[in-house]
């Protein structure tokens, strides 16, 4: 029975270990471009904010709209990156394009057509955020809820 719950102690923090990093997953940019998860965001000192979203997802897109209205503050206080990924399938991967260009957001914006970054990292649901630095993963946020973008900011300075 030792053995057994040393084994399952081994096993679970080796897979939290694991999760330290964002995965290495090829996504497509809004162009076509291949895009690595992993190691196209590895700028010394940058927050990368890794926003996962969909189009049918009201909470998700009024985070993004949320957050585009402070952007450019943000940037001239952090070194930060917005990355948004949308989770939208193959029937509403479609819609992405022409609702980023209607919004102009001017974040990175990929697509994870497969939902393969989002089962890497273990994401149930949308809106949800991971924030990667220096390779790591240092915050991740779950949900969204008016004005919780002034709370956000405050956490990403002291990162």
């Amino acid at each position: 029975m030792k053995k057994l719950v040393l084994i399952w102690i081994f096993t679970l923090s080796s897979s939290l270990f694991a999760q330290h990093q964002i995965p290495s997953v090829l996504l497509k940019n809004l162009k076509g471009e291949s895009i690595n998860s992993n190691l196209d965001f590895q700028k010394k000192d940058v927050l990368y904010v890794f926003s996962f979203w969909a189009t049918w997802c009201a909470p998700c897109v009024q985070e993004l709209d949320a957050i585009s209205e402070v952007y450019g503050d943000w940037k001239s206080k952090i070194n930060i990156e917005i990355i948004a990924v949308s989770v939208d399938d193959a029937r509403t991967e479609k819609r992405v394009k022409p609702l980023v260009n209607g919004k102009g957001w001017e974040y990175t914006v990929l697509l994870d057509i497969n939902q393969e970054l989002k089962r890497s990292l273990s994401i149930a649901n949308v809106p949800y955020i991971v924030v990667v630095k220096n390779k790591e993963i240092v915050y991740i946020q779950n949900g969204h809820s008016p004005g919780g973008e002034l709370e956000f900011f405050e956490k990403l300075k002291s990162l």
